[in-house]
């Protein structure tokens, strides 16, 4: 007896998908990102792709409008306020589609992203459904090495899988350019505009309380260029450790463990180094704390030696002090500002461009 045949989905059958990509001065990646996108397997009439710009000066909008012209599915969006979540509510309010999938202008595809995720969104039953992030280097020299490894290494990042990756699929409290059934943001809202950096993660906490689920999808596979130099990482992530407290706030819950352990981390290595001049007591936890550190951080770095060279790991051993210390005294800066009653505006803060 044969077995009854799966049914196909026709392309008219698949829902429509609108991409939303924030960025602003990103003429050396959009290009490619974009290149990505017109490779993409899902059919061209039922996509669109909306890059919402923070009206660049670098030749982004020129580059962005040439592929406009030559590829209908491809929209300019303007975005006045130049911040990230701003682009994606612009998108959004745009959008056509049943299906919204926030890329990054940072990122290339692959050929099949798009139409995996639109078939694990309908698998899985989930509300927002994403792929792991390969992080690239921006070029071959050692340190953007280092940073590109550092960004997708357990000591730097923790436990986020969507960036050190997972052996199968699995709940998670957030993803990176996710794919999102409309519905979302009509149940839940539209992204936070006070929120330059983290919105996702405030957005993802968000669905999660109103008992929404998120599923990482590991064989779904997007490439992230990471930031070329130490000082740009060293801002973005301060940046990242300064939003995470007010996104905390505005759920009302702390989401992960990780997200506490660099500022912590500061904070104990800040106190115990000014008592360390008067108390043995803390000149031993604070070598021990420094111990502790070095030992991982080394063999975090000996793990990358043979896979990426000396010079990479070298380099890293500065990496991951300053991921870590800059993450963790933007979260220090963000609680102190807050105990003290002071906020500083968004735009004050946010320091590299849009994408990610």
């Amino acid at each position: 007896m044969k077995s009854a045949a799966t049914p196909t989905v026709l392309p008219s059958e698949r829902p429509m998908v609108t991409s939303v990509i924030p960025c602003r001065n990103e003429v050396r990646y959009i290009g490619q990102c974009l290149e990505s996108l017109i490779r993409c397997d899902y059919p061209k009439d039922r996509l669109e792709v909306l890059v919402c710009d923070g009206m660049s000066d670098d030749g982004t909008r020129e580059i962005v409008a040439g592929y406009a012209a030559r590829y209908g599915f491809i929209r300019l969006v303007d975005n006045p306020e130049r911040i990230t979540p701003c682009a994606m509510n612009a998108g959004i309010r745009e959008a056509r589609g049943d299906v919204i999938m926030p890329m990054g202008a940072h990122a290339v595809y692959s050929p099949s992203y798009i139409s995996q995720l639109v078939a694990a969104l309908e698998e899985t039953g989930a509300d927002n459904v994403g792929g792991v992030l390969v992080t690239l280097p921006a070029n071959g020299r050692p340190l953007p090495r280092a940073l590109a490894v550092g960004l997708s290494h357990p000591f730097g990042v923790g436990n986020s899988y969507f960036r050190i990756g997972a052996t199968e699929r699995r709940t998670v409290d957030t993803v990176p350019f996710g794919c999102y059934r409309r519905a979302v943001f009509d149940r839940i809202g539209m992204f936070d505009p006070e929120l330059v950096r983290n919105q996702d993660d405030e957005l993802n906490a968000r669905l999660l309380k109103q008992g929404g689920r998120i599923v990482l999808i590991p064989e779904v596979v997007s490439y992230y260029y990471a930031r070329g130099s130490l000082s740009q990482v060293a801002r973005m992530f301060y940046q990242y450790g300064y939003f995470k407290p007010l996104a905390a706030w505005k759920v009302g819950q702390i989401t992960t463990f990780r997200q506490l352990v660099p500022a912590l981390f500061v904070a104990a290595l800040v106190v115990i180094g000014v008592l360390a001049p008067w108390s043995g007591p803390a000149r031993l936890a604070l070598a021990g704390i420094a111990g502790a550190y070095l030992t991982a951080a080394v063999a975090g770095a000996a793990l990358a030696l043979r896979k990426h060279g000396p010079g990479c790991a070298a380099a890293l051993l500065v990496v991951f002090p300053v991921l870590h210390v800059s993450y963790g005294l933007g979260s220090i800066v963000a609680v102190l500002e807050r105990l003290l009653g002071r906020r500083r505006p968004p735009h004050q803060v946010a320091s590299v461009p849009l994408s990610r």
